[in-house]
């Protein structure tokens, strides 16, 4: 399944359990030799929510939290007949989320999700002092420079149940705009500040330009699985960073290689809300 170009291969563990999901996450991600994804979620029972998403990257380290993935498992349990419920609360290691189904003559067309508060204290990203950088881990950190590769940037580094450093790219009149992100050498930049010192679990990183007041446009590095099409939590934490550093309003479209999220807030509880597509690609047995 896909949510945005952000895909994951899905298995109900309650009737088909896998021992060792990381190891299996590596073998089944890989896009030669395996299935292709960018990484696996297991869906399972839960005691204190309706199901319970563990998910695995690529690389078949654990991630706490997927904004994309956990859209199209609300769709996935829907459409096997799992549950009826068309608002659903799914554990995951960030929290429990809430799920809001669209469906259409009994297909989900699209999902809505409470991604909850966002951190922004170092501590809870977690970012820590390092050589470069010092750090008090009840500040937050926007808008601080950091030299990578021989060039400096500025990062706003947020947690939505997993870290993210946002960096905010010049802005640039016309195509002009939308070439330097493209141009943008992802494959070298990601993985040092992914895996800075500053970031004791390392971090997703997030280059963003400002397309309008209620525009972004994104590329992204997740940890452990390189360049994704999409992240959900990445749309989140641009659109929280955006909006912190002045630069945006909520509602927002955050736009991705892999399509578009909407993202809004709500300003009673601080929540955010991430609503996009939830697409099944194929089934097929391994």
């Amino acid at each position: 399944m896909q949510g945005c170009g952000n895909d994951y291969i899905y298995v109900n563990s309650m009737k088909e359990p896998i021992s060792q999901a990381g190891e299996a996450a590596k073998r089944f991600s890989d896009r030669h030799f395996g299935i292709g994804a960018d990484g696996l979620v297991l869906i399972a029972p839960s005691k204190k929510a309706d199901f319970l998403m563990s998910m695995y990257n690529a690389d078949g380290s654990v991630g706490a939290m997927c904004g994309n993935g956990i859209r199209c498992l609300g769709k996935y349990v829907y459409e096997k007949g799992l549950t009826d419920k068309t608002s659903l609360r799914v554990e995951t290691k960030a929290g429990v989320r809430k799920l809001r189904l669209m469906v259409e003559e009994g297909v989900v067309t699209s999902v809505k999700v409470n991604m909850g508060v966002p951190k922004l204290l170092a501590k809870d990203i977690p970012a820590v002092s390092c050589l470069e950088m010092e750090l008090d881990p009840w500040e937050t950190i926007l808008q601080r420079k950091l030299s990578v590769l021989g060039q400096e940037y500025e990062l706003t580094c947020i947690s939505m149940g997993n870290p993210h450093a946002v960096v905010f790219l010049p802005n640039q009149a016309g195509a002009d705009c939308e070439l330097a992100l493209n141009r943008l050498p992802l494959e070298r930049l990601g993985p040092a500040i992914s895996s800075h010192p500053m970031f004791s679990d390392g971090a997703n990183v997030e280059f963003v330009q400002t397309v309008g007041a209620g525009r972004l446009r994104m590329r992204v590095w997740e940890r452990g699985s390189k360049e994704t099409l999409s992240c959900g939590t990445g749309a989140c934490a641009a659109a929280v960073a955006g909006y912190l550093t002045g630069r945006c309003r909520y509602p927002l479209a955050v736009e991705q290689p892999g399509g578009t999220l909407r993202i809004t807030v709500d300003s009673a509880t601080n929540e955010i809300w991430m609503e996009g597509p939830a697409v099944t690609v194929f089934e097929g047995e391994l």
